[in-house]
Order: structure tokens, then C-alpha cells, then sequence
């Protein structure tokens, strides 16, 4: 019996020198000593330096160099520049130049050109002269035309008569008249008549009629008649049957006794049954009668 058990004892212990490596390595487990350095290496509150090793401490140290670098080279407001030593002093001098130089040149609020070099105040002088001369062009708001040379201020003057003109062939209330020329002025003229007639035409409320030729009148009236006859045979509101002719009096008659036979039909209150004649009296019956018919279950 017990040469039995050595032996299963001695299979087992083949078994297990037998069996794969797990593919996972051993997790290390991470002590209170380890995550104090870890948030010490970070600049994180909670760093306990005392518990430190010499050989952490100095990783520590050389780390909070490394991030107060990095603020003072990025204009970080937790950059303390007592800590550099003099070559980080003149990457971070160079750094902050470059940053406002940058500002400068896109006429940033947050430039200060006292602090240019010449060659560099310079090229900012002329690239906000574009950028002013740009606005003026455009007519923005905040152009200084007083920065403008006498060339710049003769095409700006130019640009801002072309958006006058614009501005009067398009009818717009910014149009200043007075400052077109006889041609100009000419051509805004035609452009208004266009713009009345088509006002006219669609029967809007701003056509002025006494602005219309005697042709343009007379197209007038047949569109009005037009839109007319269409709306009384719609039955809509704007209706006007005074001036139908007999032809078209007859038509919108027609449309109106069609339109009541079917909200007769329909069981609608709009019905005037007084309308109906025998034949369509007899319609609606019918379509009652279906329509009673189909509600029974």
C-alpha cells in the first residue's frame, strides 16, 4: 500500500514539473513604498519625500526639473524660473520672444512690440499695414483709413464706390445716391423700374403703379385678372368677382357649385343645401348612406 501511494506521489510531481509556463507574467504587486515614489515621480499631491531612497529622490528631482522646464519653455504660470540653470534661462527666453513674436505677427491683442527686435518689428509693421489695408478694402468697420498710402487709398476708394453701386442696384437702404455717377445713376434707375414691375406683376403691397408704362399697366391688370379668376375659382378669401367677365363669372360658378356638392357629400358645415338640385340631392344621399354603412360594425 505504501509503494502504491510513493508512487502516485511521485507521478503527481512529474505532472506538475510537466505542466506549461502560464503565458501571463507574475503581477508584481505594487507596495505603499512603490506608489508613493510613482506619485512623487509625478508631481501629484500626497508625495511623502521622507519615505524616499536616495536613488528615488534623485529620479524625483530630476523629474520636477524636467516639468518646471517644460512650463517655463511653454509660458506655464507654474514656471518658476529661479530653478534654471543658465542655458534652460536662454531656451526659455527664446521661447517666450518666439510666442510673442507669433502674437505680433497676427496682430494679436496679447502682442507687445516693445519687446521686438528691429528686424522683427519691421516685418509686424508691414504685416499689420495688410491686414488694415485688407479691412479697408472690405469696408470693415475697424479700418484706419488714415494708414493708407495714397495708391492703397485710391483703389479703396474705388472698391467702396463699386459696393455703393451694388448696394443702389439691389435697392438696399445703405445705397448712397450721391456719390454715383450721371451712368451710374442711370443704371440704378432701370434697375428700380425692373424691381417695381416685378413687384407689380406679383401683387405685392410695395409696386408703385405710377412708376409702370402704359404697357407695363396694362400687363398689370390682365395678371391681377389672372390671379383673379384663379382665386375665385379656389374659393379663397381675395376673391374679387366685380370686374368678371361673364365667361369667367360662369367659371368660378361652376368651381363653387362642384366645391359645394362635395363638402355636401362629405357632411361638411361649409354645405348649402339650397344649391343641390334634384340629381345631386340624390349624389349626397347616396354618399351618406355609404358613409353610415361603413361606421355600422
Amino acid at each position: 500500500m505504501r509503494t502504491v501511494i510513493r508512487h502516485l506521489l511521485a507521478l503527481f510531481c512529474l505532472l506538475g514539473l510537466a505542466a506549461p509556463a502560464s503565458p501571463f507574467p507574475p503581477q508584481k504587486t505594487v507596495t505603499p513604498e512603490r506608489s508613493n515614489a510613482i506619485t512623487c515621480l509625478r508631481g501629484l499631491p500626497g508625495c511623502d519625500v521622507s519615505a524616499l531612497n536616495l536613488e528615488e529622490l534623485n529620479q524625483v528631482s530630476a523629474a520636477a526639473k524636467k516639468r518646471n522646464l517644460d512650463y517655463c519653455l511653454n509660458g506655464s504660470t507654474f514656471c518658476d524660473p529661479t530653478r534654471l540653470a543658465p542655458a534652460e534661462l536662454a531656451a526659455m527666453d527664446a521661447a517666450r520672444y518666439r510666442r510673442n513674436l507669433d502674437q505680433c505677427l497676427l496682430g494679436a491683442a496679447l502682442c507687445v512690440p516693445s519687446l521686438l527686435r528691429k528686424e522683427d518689428a519691421v516685418q509686424v509693421q508691414a504685416g499689420s499695414q495688410r491686414r488694415n489695408y485688407d479691412r479697408c478694402l472690405t469696408g470693415a468697420p475697424n479700418c484706419d483709413p488714415t494708414r493708407l498710402t495714397s495708391g492703397e487709398a485710391g483703389v479703396v476708394e474705388k472698391a467702396a464706390a463699386r459696393r455703393n453701386l451694388d448696394r443702389c442696384l439691389s435697392g438696399s437702404p445703405m445705397c448712397d445716391p450721391t456719390r454715383l455717377s450721371a451712368s451710374e445713376a442711370a443704371s440704378v434707375r432701370v434697375a428700380k423700374l425692373r424691381r417695381n414691375r416685378s413687384y407689380c406683376l406679383d401683387g405685392s403691397s410695395t409696386c408703385d403703379p405710377w412708376l409702370l408704362t402704359s404697357s407695363e399697366l396694362k400687363e398689370v391688370r390682365e395678371q391681377y385678372q389672372r390671379r383673379n379668376v384663379s382665386n375665385c375659382r379656389n374659393g379663397l378669401a381675395n376673391c374679387d368677382p366685380i370686374a368678371f367677365s361673364q365667361t369667367d363669372w360662369n367659371a368660378a360658378r361652376s368651381a363653387f357649385r362642384s366645391r359645394n356638392l362635395e363638402a355636401c357629400k362629405r357632411g361638411l358645415p361649409t354645405c348649402d343645401p339650397s344649391l343641390l338640385t334634384g340629381p345631386e340631392m340624390a349624389a349626397v344621399s347616396a354618399a351618406l348612406r355609404q358613409r353610415g354603412a361603413q361606421k355600422e360594425p
